[in-house]
């Protein structure tokens, strides 16, 4: 609560040197870890998690021991623990931190989930980035940033950081998914290589011959035939992200192919709960409307009968206005809807839930019929079991 209120009352200028100097401070008392380590930032609306999981993953198998930071895990090598943080990127203390102790550890890559929020509060300032990867760009954090521009913008300082950091053994490299719109923005940053990768458009990673199932997903790469048991068009350009990181890191194709087989997918992202149960449950965070529109088009793959829904939306001021959108795109795909609390932060539930649910009841669901509003979260899973 003091914390809102200063926010208030401070300049954001003041408020933006105080992070800046934290960020500096931090690199200082921890004797700058980064410039021993080669890292990888990856930004972007949608992916992030996944796309950082699997470089990780991949490198580990190849033998290079690696750190990693996303919203759903940490990993110092064979270590991996759940980020109960409730942040995508750690504060600058605690990355540094982090940083010294894959040092400590022996790492050789550390892979860093780096936000629009984290850049916002300078978190990436005192890393010395050596890949910055763009993975797309969706309407998300409007409220926070402003709009969608400045958005992009907070994007875009992590791709200028990287050229003005010192070069290490690696080229500063920018890899850019160029099926997004958004690409030559990023692209227009200077590097020493720029790398893309795609489906549609031309690109130096191009994937071809994809086919898409209810148990994976396989196309090819340069001659070469990937497979993976992760589903839908999202995760080929997730698997093509980390193609493209690791192949600049000259590891071997065949260990990639081994590593993508092998990968069974980050906790929460289309995570599928078998307890031998004669219906199918999967839990996918999908927090926000192309996300979500993603979540429906994989569960198209499968052969069902009825789709049940349950979901919400967080608070803290997160995008106010996708919550009747979430509720609406629930209504049109799914048979049973059931809004539920998610993470309120200091708003207050029943308000949130009523916001989705006015998006389910506008587009043809009925209260207490097709449509519930559950407040107590593990209730509504009862519900819908």
């Amino acid at each position: 609560m003091l914390k809102s209120i200063l926010k208030k009352i401070i300049p954001t200028w003041i408020i933006s040197w105080y992070h800046k100097i934290l960020a500096y401070l931090a690199m200082i008392i921890y004797l700058n870890p980064s410039s021993k380590l080669i890292i990888i930032g990856v930004t972007g609306t949608n992916g992030k998690s996944t796309v950082v999981n699997l470089i990780g993953e991949i490198l580990n198998k190849a033998g290079h021991k690696t750190g990693w930071t996303s919203t759903t895990n940490f990993s110092i090598g064979d270590k991996s623990w759940l980020n109960d943080k409730k942040m995508t990127m750690l504060g600058r203390f605690q990355t540094q931190s982090f940083l010294k102790k894959c040092l400590k550890e022996k790492c050789k890559y550390v892979v860093i989930e780096t936000s629009s929020e984290g850049i916002k509060q300078s978190r990436h300032l005192g890393i010395n980035y050596d890949i910055a990867l763009f993975t797309n760009l969706t309407p998300e954090h409007i409220e926070s940033h402003g709009s969608f521009e400045k958005y992009k913008e907070a994007k875009g300082k992590l791709f200028k950081h990287l050229s003005s950091r010192k070069r290490k053994s690696i080229d500063k490299t920018i890899i850019v998914n160029s099926d997004d719109i958004n690409a030559d923005y990023f692209l227009s940053f200077k590097a020493e290589r720029k790398i893309t990768f795609s489906i549609n458009n031309n690109s130096e990673f191009k994937a071809k011959n994809i086919e898409l199932t209810s148990n994976g997903t396989i196309f090819n790469l340069e001659q070469e035939t990937f497979k993976t048991n992760l589903l839908g068009n999202v995760n080929v350009y997730n698997c093509l992200a980390t193609i493209s990181v690791c192949k600049i890191l000259k590891v071997d194709d065949q260990k990639i192919r081994e590593a993508l087989l092998k990968y069974k997918g980050v906790p929460g992202r289309f995570e599928f709960i078998n307890e031998g149960q004669n219906f199918k449950v999967m839990v996918d965070y999908a927090p926000e409307i192309e996300s979500m529109k993603k979540l429906y088009e994989t569960v198209k793959l499968f052969k069902y009968n009825k789709i049940i829904h349950v979901l919400g939306s967080c608070g803290g001021g997160r995008d106010l206005a996708r919550r009747p959108v979430l509720g609406k795109l629930a209504a049109t795909n799914a048979d049973y809807v059931i809004i539920t609390n998610e993470d309120p932060y200091n708003d207050d539930p029943i308000e949130i839930i009523n916001q989705v649910s006015l998006g389910a009841e506008n587009n043809g669901k009925v209260l207490n019929q097709n449509l519930f509003k559950i407040i107590d979260r593990n209730e509504a899973i009862k519900k819908a079991l």
